[in-house]
């Protein structure tokens, strides 16, 4: 990304507008601020790029975010199905200087960047105490992994971020003291303290690299592999442990465990546990968590003990006997287990507790028997313990939004689990604190019994035991009840526009009309509530849409009409009463063809001259105003007999019906007769004239339409024809025409 962009553009262009410098680019876009900063502003390098490098940059930027896009949504789905960013838990008790005080490390914020170290005292109840605000460390990235270890009694506390683990020294007073950060380019995926020397830490990165960091040698690398060991499995996930030896330490990935040398040469190992059939694994079956539980003190197991967790079983593993499980037990959780805490003894000589935690929120309490030589083995059933989604049936009865809420903060996944033991002389108490993923610190009061019953089959679970709320509880819980619905719940990304009434409504006073519709729709508008019936009162009478102004007759339109509302037999009557009486006749497209060729042979027998065309009569009145036809002068008769002897008798109806749409040149506007082109080639005698004259006025006068129009000048004169195309006689013996293949 150092290099020159070369830019399109014309090769007359020179070279210093043409290409553009990526560092200098770079530098300019990192320090551009968003407008409205007085520091705001656009480099004439940035505009040039933008303009010259749009045909370049339009492909190359697509596929650049089609692959992020693609990349982005494939870790989005691996996260919804295992969240493995919380291995280990991120929550964490700090013993402090008395038996009963001790300090939360936790984070917290949006972005869980923030450090926060709680003082807490524990009643003889084992109620919690806070003393005081907590002190916060703000880190660059979201804490993921807190972990604690007293050793030499030295108190130490390391945390895991995305790309930095740092590692911090306890004073007796309870104040964090930092030792080293530690940057990981290619991601932390682990860390652990070591329970021999203090200030040792084991970090483990996605590229399968374990590295080891102490104050007097520093960060250094012990083993890098980024194949997996057993078979191959596509998840980058590495996590790296203690052991009994200070000089070795185990490696694990999903598909099993290794033991490796820190002093040895690279690639020298133990295979110590393997997913397949030496374990009796499920098909599927991969690593989640791995744990050394071989700690020093008077009443700890044997100090090559390792526990191994699955998605499925729970293993208990021995250096000294690799590839060989020496306890193994379906857990039956619903969910992943990524959390574990050993705790010691309640007792001399009582079993060891082990809590087991689910991503869900699912937890279950272990007894482990076999101190000394003796072999490891369950004391007793496994029990489940109540979880924070038990607890939703205490909480008073709320509004379905407000319950929804409710259920969806305490079924949050639980990404920090931490532990205590609290002895005394009656029973023994057990605090557990469970951080959820919504910044939430719920606290659990187990009282220990001790189980007087004969012993039960160890395959099998226990159910869970009844959980009661003290008044301490109950008050502490309401609190959070109500600090929780006054939270208003995040907006919606997009929201809908709101538009200023009161910026409308001040322009000009709005008249007052009778009623109480305006008054309460303006006091409803005024208080931004919702607008109810009440304030629109009694709704006006809406007047009826006013009647369609009638149209020109069409048959279809009045056919489909009577069709849909069901009297189509009385409209057919109707039409056909009205077809016995004097109607229009309706047109022949197919005899179009005839009727050229006889108007042809009937306009070379006649000529008609625009001179002898009958005027325009000044009383002639419209259509609308003579509903019949005037009376036919007996002279016309005469002339319209000689007429039809000439004309075949199929054909007079049709020509009659086409002479009756001429309409004559005084009907034209402004008196305009044909065109110069058209009358400067007709020629006919006048006796010829004359009888196509009485011819056509008694067609227009025998129409059957009311009115009836007059004949155009400019359509008559196209009947008549030049001496040189007279035929003798108007009969059908004519000599054969083409047929016209469009109009006439």
């Amino acid at each position: 990304m150092l290099e020159n962009f070369k830019l399109e553009g014309a090769r007359s262009r020179s070279k210093k507008k043409t290409v553009v410098s990526v560092k200098r680019l770079l530098q300019d876009l990192g320090g551009h601020q968003p407008w409205g900063c007085p520091w705001a502003y656009l480099s004439h390098r940035q505009r040039r790029f933008s303009i010259l490098g749009g045909p370049i940059l339009g492909k190359s930027v697509v596929n650049l975010l089609g692959e992020l896009l693609h990349e982005e949504l494939a870790m989005r789905w691996e996260q919804l199905l295992l969240d493995e960013a919380f291995t280990g838990g991120a929550l964490a008790w700090l013993p402090g200087r008395m038996p009963r005080v001790g300090q939360l490390v936790y984070p917290a914020g949006v972005a869980l960047d923030r450090l926060y170290f709680q003082e807490v005292r524990l009643t003889s109840g084992g109620d919690p105490r806070i003393f005081g605000d907590p002190g916060h460390i703000q880190l660059r990235g979201p804490v993921r992994q807190v972990v604690t270890r007293t050793v030499q009694g030295e108190p130490l506390l390391a945390v895991r971020s995305d790309y930095h683990c740092a590692l911090w020294k306890v004073s007796q007073q309870g104040q964090p003291a930092p030792l080293q950060v530690l940057q990981v380019k290619k991601g932390a995926t682990g860390i652990s303290l070591s329970p021999h020397l203090p200030a040792e830490l084991a970090i483990c990165s996605r590229s399968g690299a374990i590295c080891l960091w102490t104050p007097q040698d520093g960060l250094r690398q012990i083993y890098k592999d980024p194949e997996t060991l057993v078979f191959r499995d596509p998840s980058p996930w590495r996590w790296a442990d203690f052991t009994a030896h200070p000089r070795a330490l185990t490696v694990s990935d999903r598909t099993g465990v290794k033991v490796i040398d820190t002093q040895g040469p690279p690639g020298c190992g133990l295979l110590l546990f393997r997913g397949g059939a030496e374990a009796s694994c499920q098909k599927g079956e991969r690593v989640m968590l791995t744990q050394y539980l071989g700690e020093c003190g008077p009443d700890s197991l044997q100090p090559t003990l390792h526990l191994i967790c699955t998605q499925f079983s729970l293993y208990l593993m021995d250096e000294r006997l690799p590839l060989v499980p020496m306890l193994k037990w379906d857990h039956s959780l619903p969910s992943a287990p990524l959390l574990a805490r050993l705790l010691p003894a309640p007792r001399p000589g009582f079993p060891r507790l082990l809590l087991l935690g689910g991503q869900g929120g699912q937890l279950q309490l272990l007894h482990i028997a076999g101190e000394g030589a003796s072999t490891p083995r369950l004391a007793g059933p496994p029990q489940s313990l109540p979880s924070r989604s038990d607890s939703l049936s205490s909480f008073p009865l709320l509004e379905p939004k407000s319950q929804w809420r409710l259920q969806e903060r305490l079924q949050a996944p639980t990404i920090g689990l931490a532990a205590t033991l609290l002895p005394s002389a009656s029973t023994t108490t057990l605090s557990l604190f469970q951080l959820s993923a919504a910044g939430d610190i719920f606290q659990q009061r187990l009282h220990l019994q001790e189980d007087s019953g004969p012993p039960l089959d160890p395959g099998s679970n226990s159910h869970a035991p009844t959980a009661s709320w003290s008044p301490q509880a109950t008050a502490c819980c309401r609190r959070w009840l109500k600090a929780l619905l006054e939270v208003p719940p995040a907006p919606p990304v997009w929201t809908t526009p709101t538009f200023s009434h009161r910026r409308l409504l001040g322009f000009k006073e709005q008249q007052k009309v009778e009623g109480k519709v305006p008054e309460g729709l303006r006091a409803a508008m005024a208080k931004g509530r919702l607008v109810q019936q009440r304030d629109l009162g009694s709704l006006p009478t809406a007047e009826p849409p006013p009647a369609p102004e009638p149209g020109p007759e069409d048959e279809l339109s009045e056919r489909l009409e009577a069709a849909w509302e069901g009297p189509a037999a009385a409209w057919w009557e109707q039409q056909q009463a009205r077809g016995l009486g004097p109607r229009k006749q309706p047109k022949r497209h197919k005899r179009r063809t005839q009727l050229s060729s006889t108007f042809s042979s009937l306009s070379g027998r006649l000529d008609l001259s625009d001179a002898t065309s009958p005027p325009h009569s000044p009383d002639r009145t419209s259509p609308v105003s003579r509903p019949r036809p005037p009376v036919t002068p007996p002279s016309q008769e005469m002339t319209q007999e000689l007429w039809a002897q000439c004309v075949p008798s199929e054909r007079r109806q049709t020509l009659r019906d086409y002479m009756a749409k001429l309409p004559l040149q005084g009907d034209t506007p402004g008196g305009a007769s044909a065109p110069p082109s058209q009358t400067s080639s007709v020629q006919a005698t006048p006796s010829r004239q004359r009888t196509l004259l009485d011819c056509t006025a008694k067609l227009s006068l025998q129409r059957d339409t009311p009115g009836g129009a007059p004949v155009l000048s400019s359509q008559t004169s196209s009947t008549q024809a030049t001496p040189s195309r007279q035929q003798p006689a108007l009969s059908g013996s004519q000599p054969h025409r083409k047929k016209p293949r469009m109009g006439f």
